[in-house]
């Protein structure tokens, strides 16, 4: 007889670099760190696992801080699966912290804030001579960085951003806010970062192009202003390439997050992979479920909204 599972919610925060990942989402027959996470883990914990990500950061972006998260049936100590599952990781991927962290917490739904920067390589010199080919957009023209940083600053604020999000983009609102959008240079290298709490698809990058066209020359930094209140991508600058774009951090007020779930009625959806009887969910209030031990869907609360963000 099986005895009382609890059911248990893990918080990672990995950092990879996505030159030789097709993104984060899992994609059939395609490396996607979504599926290299979950693998890692099922390695681990011995049960299917769905694993929810902060951002589905595109093919060639790269983080420093992503945060997802798995619910798990699993007893091992968090220190144990921290140990476990980073040291089944690919070597161009690491697991930086693991922590227990309350049912309710979604990594995507969960979050207050994130910080996105984007590096270019600003000098007739390219990007390889410092072995920074991989993670910097090679942009050779010369750039205003004042005009950059007043343009920049239109985007801060609550706007709405269709303007900045490109086809594929399906949120029901584009509208978004931005708490900083700074520009400086650091070296050979010009950095923009954006924090705000969610992005369109694309938006930081098609921001990053905007603003390239006014260092540039090509427009005056007041051009920004009338691109935005357009709503039409159209008048906005290219999509800035993937390799310059990073997820530097995720915040979040765990405090603000509730300790339970509450109490929730039998799920009988879980199935069995051996021929051994199924055993259901059973709600045990203020503890969680009773999953099945072994079950070809993945363990989490019934009913958890599994969208994640779009990249940036």
């Amino acid at each position: 007889m099986l005895g009382w599972l609890v059911v248990r919610n893990l918080k990672l925060t990995l950092a990879y670099d996505g030159a030789a990942f097709h993104g984060w989402q899992k994609q059939p027959d395609l490396r996607t760190v979504q599926s290299t996470v979950e693998q890692a883990v099922r390695r681990v914990i011995r049960h299917q696992v769905h694993v929810v990500g902060a951002s589905r950061t595109d093919a060639g972006v790269h983080a420093a801080g992503q945060v997802a998260n798995f619910w798990s049936i699993s007893s091992l100590p968090a220190q144990t699966l921290f140990h476990a599952i980073g040291a089944r990781l690919p070597k161009d991927s690491t697991l930086i912290h693991l922590a227990e962290v309350p049912l309710a917490f979604h990594a995507t739904r969960s979050a207050i804030a994130k910080l996105y920067r984007y590096r270019v390589f600003a000098d007739r010199g390219r990007p390889v001579e410092e072995l920074l080919h991989a993670c910097t957009y090679h942009f050779w023209h010369p750039l205003d960085l004042s005009a950059m940083a007043r343009a920049a600053e239109t985007f801060v604020g609550t706007h709405d951003f269709s303007a900045m999000a490109s086809r594929g983009n399906a949120r029901s609102s584009n509208v978004r806010h931005v708490d900083r959008c700074d520009v400086y240079r650091v070296g050979r290298e010009v950095r923009f970062d954006v924090v705000g709490n969610g992005f369109l698809y694309n938006m930081v990058r098609n921001m990053v192009g905007t603003l390239l066209e006014v260092g540039r020359g090509a427009w005056p930094p007041g051009r920004v202003a009338e691109i935005l209140k357009s709503q039409d991508r159209r008048q906005a600058g290219p999509t800035a390439p993937a390799r310059g774009l990073c997820l530097r951090w995720v915040r979040y007020d765990l405090a603000a997050v509730p300790r339970e779930l509450p109490p929730i009625p039998p799920q009988p959806h879980f199935k069995q992979i051996t021929e051994a009887p199924a055993v259901q969910e059973v709600a045990k209030p203020g503890r969680g479920t009773r999953p099945t031990e072994s079950s070809l869907a993945p363990v989490m609360p019934p009913g958890t909204d599994l969208d994640e963000e779009p990249s940036g």
